[in-house]
């Protein structure tokens, strides 16, 4: 009786541990739409497995890409030999709000007794994630790292007669999907003759997640012997690991042929008595023939002067709107204008120090942080505090209060 009753046990302890599928993600995950989420599905078997099938469900909510092969390994877990089945993917959330990954089925073909096969379905519950809005403007580019190369055929500022510059950007981005990254940039002006050839995007899949490359190449010329300027372009994306926006560029390029500076007359600096007497003639010109010399301007000097002039203009409508939101409770509304604000700041050369918006940021979306007065009061603050005005008065503005 006392050995029935052991092998009894001893057949329930075996039996214990029956086939499981779940969907796995990282503890304390708070993503925001487009960023990349970390998905294992982890099944363990302890049925003899001769085929298996499964398939991720697609959905408008994401979009997703498996890493890796999938792995089959044994595992001792309770004592037991278990065969673990295991498939890493990455989701990419479309829009903020609930996201719901699953249920997702694994469909075996499993060897019983007498090498009898059926059929087995395991499947793993479904998991509802939050997903938070993007924190900016635009489409959602959400990443681990993004690096800009610019390859240039030859020095922009002294080509040589006739000559054409390619010119080769290259933006390498971990953790984002193709499509996710922004459009060819335009690279146009008056004086330049642009050529775009086709772009190349490619997506190699890693076991930490999706390396992206877009290639952008151009072909230009200028039309004439005065030098131009190509103005950076700007690129926001919002950085998974510091929890921050973040800019890069891709930078200016001074453009021109050396013969026009070598074919200028004189050394290129007058005397002191000439510069003063041809500042005195362009101070009366400008005086009595301002609106005649704005009207005789090509395109690309006017629009110097009328960038010049909002420099000087002590209007600033994105400013004022991020006064106005500042008193409101709309954290993600205050979070764009604030991004407004500092793109308009960036495009008049004006100073930025790029960690404005750190504590808002860490207010919305860090781990751990408690939003009390002291931080919320603070982090506006830290919105209209630039590197001028800390060399100005050691502490920046602080007439702003979020109300």
């Amino acid at each position: 009786m006392v050995k029935c009753m052991v092998l009894l046990l001893l057949l329930l302890a075996g039996g214990a541990h029956a086939d499981s599928l779940r969907l796995i993600v990282p503890e304390q995950s708070h993503p925001v739409a487009g960023e990349m989420i970390p998905v294992t599905l982890r099944g363990e078997y302890t049925s003899t497995i001769a085929l298996e099938t499964l398939s991720f469900p697609s959905s408008d909510e994401y979009d997703w890409m498996q890493l890796a092969r999938d792995q089959w390994r044994d595992e001792e877990i309770g004592g037991r030999t278990i065969r673990v089945f295991e498939r890493r993917l990455a989701v990419f959330p479309r829009r903020a709000g609930a996201l719901t990954l699953g249920p997702v089925t694994h469909h075996l073909t499993v060897v019983g007794e007498r090498n009898l096969r059926t059929l087995l379905d395991v499947t793993a519950p479904p998991l509802a994630l939050a997903v938070a809005p993007y924190p900016a403007e635009g489409t959602p580019l959400s990443a681990r790292s993004l690096a800009v190369e610019d390859v240039l055929s030859a020095a922009p500022g002294a080509l040589r007669d006739g000559e054409t510059l390619v010119r080769r950007v290259t933006l390498k981005v971990e953790g984002a999907l193709p499509h996710m990254l922004p459009p060819r940039p335009v690279l146009r002006a008056p004086w330049l003759i642009s050529f775009a050839a086709p772009e190349e995007r490619t997506v190699q899949p890693m076991p930490d997640g999706p390396v992206t490359t877009v290639t952008w190449e151009w072909h230009l010329r200028p039309t004439t012997g005065e030098p131009g300027v190509l103005p950076p372009v700007a690129i926001a994306w919002f950085d998974t690991v510091t929890r921050q926006m973040r800019t890069v560029e891709i930078p200016a390029l001074p453009f021109g042929y050396a013969s026009f500076r070598d074919n200028r007359s004189g050394s290129g600096r007058l005397p002191a008595a000439q510069a003063a007497a041809g500042l005195l003639a362009l101070v009366a010109g400008g005086l009595t023939g301002l609106g005649l010399c704005i009207a005789g301007l090509t395109p690309r000097r006017r629009s110097d002067i009328l960038r010049h002039l909002r420099r000087l203009s002590p209007v600033d409508p994105t400013r004022r709107r991020l006064k106005l939101l500042a008193r409101s409770a709309d954290l993600f509304a205050i979070r764009r204008a604030a991004q407004a604000y500092l793109r308009r700041r960036r495009e008049l050369g004006l100073p930025v120090s790029g960690d404005e918006t750190a504590g808002l940021d860490a207010i919305l979306y860090g781990t751990g942080v408690e939003a009390g007065e002291f931080q919320r009061e603070a982090a506006f603050r830290a919105l209209f505090t630039h590197p001028s005005d800390t060399s100005r008065n050691g502490q920046g503005e602080s007439r702003v209060s979020p109300g």
